[in-house]
């Protein structure tokens, strides 16, 4: 029998359920491997946070690793400013988080961004409100400064055209130059639509912010991610994970450098986006190490699952969120410390005894599976920045729950290595697809949900309706759809087959097994 592979090839007696259903299946052939993602460990996380995270998502929805990461992001834009953590000894970095959540618009991120960044919101609104007068009397005063300066200015020009000594004035100009008022310091933490050029010269002012978005096509699509420009402007970003000084070099205006800057990154980025950009850059995305430094999330959305509770509305005075939120306001409140190069001054922090153990032991444990053949072989790269995420977590764990002290200790750094990992093992399950044809990846993705689907339906026919509601992002397009059954189709792993008005996908028992429905 010749194979049904189109939807619009369904039609006539032959075609329909009944005929196929008593058709005998072919061995099914494997489809590319597709990992499936595994569920989020909120398990691993701290109390305080975990009890913050499950709070928030039982009334909004959203895929619980993305309301985690959000929660990560406000907990590294917290504490970066305030302690560096000592990996082994002369191995020493910062503890702010990079975090990118692969997902389709509407997964509510800006709504549980809102939740969590409101703190960050408030006090700089509160700093704002009670620098007011200190920054109106610096533009005063500055103004008065300028202006004396470009009356010397102005004489030694006069001077020069009429031959007269200019040494005294030029003296004058110098006393002047070391006279510039200095501008208050005022925070500014949270950017949502940033060029890396704008935000370094943010970061002389207030070296401690956060890229937060939920459009990251804003960064990843913007005018300085061109191919011409996006080198420098991905080194300047890995530079800012890194902690290292910025040399910024100007032909128009003076230069200057950033030293002791923190960074956190939290986007949320459409997949369609980010294989575009990386058809743009080509192999400076992960050649330059940019997106290795990030904890990758790709989860499935919950969209079409999010129905309205009247009997679970929203919790009475949020509890859980409150008490978060309290803890990162205070975190906040504690202040900043400044070195006299104009950085931060941090405290370092290091592992008490057990906890390193812990940490050299992952370290070698993802280290061995970088071999040929390795678990991580493939995704070098990202594995490689594992160890230094894990130590960077724990480092935010502790601060968070503990407050700023000497060590970090072990149970910090085991809930590290839990999350480090389920974002390792999100890398590997991302990039492994993003490797091979998008039509492919897609095919794949479909076998693994129509498989799981049946499954949860005790079922082996799956409606064409519930495949566009609930299944991957991408199948939401019709000829993605289309060419995804085709692949399937075409590997005997499913037929497509009308019942009546609706369309099936009708999957070969040899995958799903006898999905009979249980009493």
């Amino acid at each position: 029998m010749n194979k049904i592979t189109s939807f619009e090839q369904i039609g006539g007696k032959a075609d329909n359920e009944k005929n196929l259903e008593f058709t005998p299946w072919p061995e099914p052939q494997p489809t590319i491997t597709s990992l499936t993602p595994e569920p989020y460990p909120l398990d691993a996380l701290p109390a305080m946070i975990q009890q913050a995270v499950i709070e928030v998502n039982s009334f909004v929805k959203a895929p619980a690793a993305l309301t985690a990461t959000c929660a990560l992001s406000a907990i590294s834009l917290a504490i970066q400013s305030k302690v560096d953590i000592e990996r082994i000894e002369g191995l020493t970095g910062p503890v702010a988080l990079f975090l990118l959540s692969i997902a389709e618009s509407g997964e509510r991120k800006t709504t549980v961004d809102g939740y969590f960044m409101r703190p960050f919101w408030d006090y700089q609104q509160q700093e704002a409100d009670r620098l007011r007068p200190v920054i109106s009397d610096y533009f005063a005063e500055y103004d008065a400064w300028e202006a004396e300066k470009a009356g010397v200015k102005d004489a030694i020009r006069q001077a020069a055209k009429t031959n007269k000594p200019t040494a005294a004035l030029k003296d004058k100009l110098k006393e002047i130059e070391q006279r510039e008022p200095e501008r208050p310091r005022e925070p500014k933490l949270i950017y949502t639509d940033v060029t890396p050029e704008k935000l370094v010269e943010s970061l002389t002012r207030w070296p401690s912010g956060g890229i937060v978005s939920s459009e990251a096509g804003l960064v990843f699509g913007s005018h300085g991610m061109q191919p011409d420009v996006c080198m420098r402007n991905l080194s300047t970003l890995n530079q800012l994970w890194d902690g290292k000084p910025l040399n910024i070099d100007r032909k128009t205006s003076r230069s200057f450098t950033v030293q002791g800057a923190r960074l956190t990154v939290a986007l949320q980025i459409q997949e369609d986006t980010l294989r575009t950009f990386f058809e743009k850059s080509g192999e400076l995305a992960r050649g330059s190490g940019f997106l290795a430094r990030f904890l990758l999330a790709w989860p499935e959305t919950t969209q079409g699952t999010r129905f309205h509770d009247t009997a679970n509305p929203a919790p009475a005075g949020w509890p859980k969120l409150k008490a978060f939120n309290s803890r990162i306001t205070e975190i906040l409140n504690s202040g900043v410390s400044f070195a006299e190069h104009g950085g931060l001054q941090l405290v370092t922090m290091k592992f008490e005894p057990e906890a390193r153990a812990l940490w050299v032991a992952y370290y070698n444990n993802v280290e061995k599976e970088l071999r040929a053949g390795g678990e991580f072989c493939d995704i070098r790269d990202v594995a490689s920045k594992s160890a230094d995420n894990v130590a960077r977590l724990a480092a935010c764990f502790e601060v968070f729950e503990n407050g700023i002290s000497a060590t970090v200790k072990a149970a910090a750094v085991r809930s590290a290595i839990r999350v480090a990992l389920w974002h390792l093992t999100e890398s590997r399950r991302f990039f492994g697809e993003i490797a091979i044809p998008a039509e492919m990846a897609v095919a794949a993705r479909l076998d693994n949900w129509l498989q799981r689907r049946c499954k949860e339906q005790h079922t082996d026919k799956i409606n064409f309706r519930d495949i566009q509601q609930y299944g991957p992002g991408p199948l939401r397009k019709r000829q993605n759809l289309e060419a995804a059954l085709q692949e399937l189709a075409e590997l005997d792993r499913l037929r497509v087959a009308a019942d009546g008005r609706k369309r099936l996908a009708i999957m070969n028992p040899a995958i799903v097994g006898s999905q009979e429905p249980t009493a």
